[in-house]
């Protein structure tokens, strides 16, 4: 049976497209190459997300699967930072998929997390709302200080790590349509949208934990998928959930693609 992979292999295209703006507003002098089946996206920050490997291409076979993982793992410990190798397994092979785990374990990498690709062609939203929050488009340090802190608290880093990670930065304040979502005056869930390639891409969603389960995480995607639709009259979306996320975007009209797995270095 053919599978259609274009949606996968989209997703993997966003996350080089993306992360190579995104490690390079970090540093500019980051590691950004393009090898033979990898995408180095390494900004060596505290935040982990900026450290970034991803196999790229489709069908690879169990043996280019072992060869790319050794070499994905050798880039990684040449790193101050520790950071995450992603990895899309609709560009496996049955077989490479099949042998996915013990190759991981070969070369010395560790499940950390999942993730799931997700895109629709869903935009225009209607205007967003929620009884209980306001919403403020990041323009300032201190707005974007806010952004860092609730994707700390959210995917559970040290503060210090997210501020490391966004502070300063020109693109989230001025390039991307990044949003605060605000109970009275607390910030208490955020998103943001950038256009690529002709799409829109969602990035850093994050609720406080003492906050979730009230809607808030949806309400501000929606409100930077709005507002970044409404400025650029892009029509697609795309992102790269969490297991925490994937159950919200459905409801916003997304469709899952391709699983992803999340490996560190193992100790």
């Amino acid at each position: 049976m053919v599978t259609d992979l274009s949606e996968s292999i989209e997703s993997v295209e966003q996350l080089v497209l993306v992360w190579r703006a995104m490690v390079l507003d970090r540093d500019p002098g980051a590691d950004v190459r393009e090898l033979p089946g990898l995408a180095v996206r390494w900004a060596d920050s505290r935040f982990p997300f900026w450290n970034c490997v991803t196999l790229t291409g489709a069908g690879l076979d169990a043996g280019e699967l072992e060869r790319r993982l050794a070499e994905a793992a050798g880039i990684m410990r040449g790193k101050q930072r520790p950071g995450f190798l992603w990895l899309f397994e609709d560009l496996l092979d049955p077989r490479a998929r099949a042998a996915l785990d013990a190759a991981a374990e070969r070369a010395g990498l560790r499940y950390a997390f999942p993730g799931t690709g997700m895109a629709g062609d869903l935009l225009p939203l209607p205007e967003p709302s929620h009884p209980e929050l306001t919403f403020a488009r990041v323009t300032t340090e201190e707005q974007l200080r806010a952004y860092a802190d609730l994707n700390a608290r959210g995917y559970g880093f040290p503060l210090e790590d997210g501020r490391d990670g966004l502070a300063g930065s020109r693109l989230w304040k001025r390039e991307a349509y990044a949003y605060l979502a605000l109970r009275g005056t607390e910030p208490v869930a955020c998103a943001g949208t950038f256009p690529a390639d002709g799409r829109l891409f969602v990035a850093l969603v994050a609720t406080d934990p003492r906050h979730q389960r009230r809607g808030y995480g949806e309400a501000v995607t929606r409100k930077a998928l709005y507002e970044g639709a409404r400025a650029t009259g892009l029509t697609r979306a795309t992102l790269h959930a969490t297991a925490a996320g994937a159950p919200v975007y459905p409801r916003i009209g997304f469709r899952p693609n391709s699983p992803i797995r999340f490996y560190g270095l193992r100790d």
